[in-house]
């Protein structure tokens, strides 16, 4: 058996704020014929993504609770990023 379908009213549960909701809404009531999947897809991705996110926060603080460090193995790419970012501005891009 398969996954729930996405629907309106589960997209707007899934965003889990009324402005986030309401926004949606909006976007989908104002939203031409030929627009209506690409703005439906466009806010199922960002349900799927905040409930995708939530998943993952709720099980890190499950983790935290049992005494696990659940960022032990995480790669830190703070130095790569931060190196990137300084060539990025040495060419004039930021």
């Amino acid at each position: 058996m398969g996954e729930t379908p996405w629907t309106i009213e589960r997209i707007c549960d899934a965003l889990g704020h009324p402005a986030l909701s309401q926004r949606f809404l909006s976007e989908i009531n104002r939203a031409p014929a030929h627009e209506l999947l690409a703005v439906f897809a466009r806010w199922e991705r960002i349900a799927k993504d905040t409930t995708t996110a939530v998943r993952r926060g709720r099980d890190i603080a499950a983790a935290q609770e049992q005494g696990n460090d659940p960022t032990a193995s995480w790669t830190d790419a703070t130095d790569r990023i931060q190196a990137a970012a300084e060539q990025l501005k040495a060419r004039g891009a930021a």
